[in-house]
């Protein structure tokens, strides 16, 4: 059973007399615990039809550059072959999403989506849903708790949003059944193939000035990376989560970005283990996770300045004349040229390898405030390096993250130059804490 409140219908119009459902897949990258897949799958066997999947890839996705499309592409490589095998057909076109999915639509009985939380995805969204000639219905796979379900509003800080996601739980941590549609596919729809993602990054026209990470993409590689987590993680993980000397966090947040694996699939994972260090994991995975995009879903200014809380906004224009230490070019910060050793490690690592340990991302964003002229920079700088470089990046994590970094989801604390009222975090306190690294 999916659960109602992850079903959202998009229009009122009827089921159509189609010849398959299809299911336009943009979110949830993956063919195993989702929602929105076995949704489509159920109404495909109760129409007598087969189950289409579609996938729009279009060369002009908001700051994605070639690393993230040749790890996207990896990922949906093993995807196509995961759904082919269960019966389910797969097209993938080099063509805008919202176009794709309605010229498919003309011969569907219907169209199912996953949720998107971000601005544009659901424009794609509500664009598809005005034009197709039949039903257009979104399942939401990618949070524990439906973002409306878990609450109303924007939630203010994290303390709100646990009081009201943690008595839903017990009713949507469930595991997920999956069978194969009762009809088998068999399309010659025009495809890209998803087998020569080799092929395919060729005719994508985008940046190329930021290459591919070597780290495993898709849905295989996130099971192998929890059970690993499982096993040499999450022991440790309550006591050393903050430390980046320290390697015990799952790493998962990019196959989690790409939709590669289900953060319901990780929580009863982690449930099963229990205890302190579960409780820990689950309280990033679930409540700050969620925190991140109950704020995208309810802050039309997510991304801007306006979107930060009115008193930090407050205290950071009252301080934005106060003396910085020093004032580095984007070209410098982009290139980990500052005095800060911990800043140009944690920068370095981002570039290289698309990844940046979570505390150290939060010492990351704040120096920025020292160093910009205006805190608006900060928060604009931020956003573009983590966006450009992190293979989570553009995501409704990022935008909260940094969103942090300058009071979001916080309190004031005392008043201090340049940081005003927003909590501070500086070289001397990293040093202290960590025995002087790096």
């Amino acid at each position: 059973m999916i659960e109602p409140e992850r079903i959202h219908p998009l229009n009122a119009r009827p089921l159509a007399g189609g010849q398959y459902i299809l299911y336009w897949m943009q979110a949830a990258q993956r063919a195993f615990w989702n929602p929105a897949l076995e949704f489509a799958v159920d109404l495909a066997d109760e129409r007598g039809l087969p189950l289409l999947v579609a996938f729009g890839l279009t060369p002009h996705y908001p700051e994605a550059n070639l690393r993230h499309y040749a790890w996207m592409l990896e990922g949906l490589r093993e995807t196509a072959q995961a759904l082919r095998e269960r019966g389910i057909g797969f097209v993938m076109r080099l063509e805008y999403p919202p176009d794709l999915a309605l010229s498919l639509a003309r011969n569907a009985a219907a169209v199912v989506t996953d949720r998107g939380y971000l601005r544009h995805l659901r424009i794609w969204r509500r664009y598809l849903a005005e034009r197709a000639p039949c039903p257009v219905i979104e399942v939401e796979g990618d949070a524990v708790v439906p973002v409306e379900t878990a609450y109303p509003r924007q939630a203010v800080r994290a303390s709100v949003l646990r009081r009201r996601i943690q008595p839903l739980l017990p009713r949507f941590l469930l595991p997920l059944g999956e069978r194969a549609p009762r009809i088998r596919a068999d399309f010659a729809e025009p495809s890209l193939d998803p087998s020569r993602p080799d092929q395919i990054l060729p005719l994508l026209q985008v940046d190329r000035t930021v290459g591919p990470v070597d780290l495993p993409s898709g849905t295989g590689a996130a099971r192998a990376r929890l059970l690993r987590f499982l096993e040499e993680g999450l022991p440790r993980y309550a006591d050393l989560r903050s430390d980046p000397r320290q390697d015990v966090t799952s790493g998962l947040s990019p196959y989690l970005h790409f939709g590669q694996i289900s953060p319901v699939e990780m929580a009863l994972e982690v449930s099963r283990v229990g205890g302190p260090e579960a409780d820990a994991f689950l309280e990033e995975l679930i409540v700050r996770r969620e925190l991140a995009l109950n704020f995208v879903w309810y802050t039309p200014d997510y991304d801007r300045w306006e979107g930060l809380p009115r008193w930090a906004r407050e205290t950071l224009q009252a301080h934005a004349a106060d003396p910085r230490p020093a004032l580095y070019s984007l070209e410098d910060l982009e290139s980990a040229q500052t005095d800060d050793p911990v800043w140009n490690a944690a920068q370095s690592a981002l570039v290289r390898t698309g990844q940046m340990h979570n505390y150290l991302r939060m010492y990351w964003g704040k120096q920025l405030l020292l160093w910009t002229e205006r805190p608006e920079d900060a928060l604009r700088i931020g956003l573009y390096l983590n966006n450009k470089y992190a293979l989570d990046g553009r995501d409704p994590n990022s935008y909260a993250g940094v969103g942090w970094c300058l009071g979001l989801h916080d309190r004031p604390f005392a008043e201090r130059p340049i940081f005003g009222k927003v909590r501070p975090m500086t070289l001397g306190g990293f040093r202290r804490k960590f025995g002087g690294w790096p």
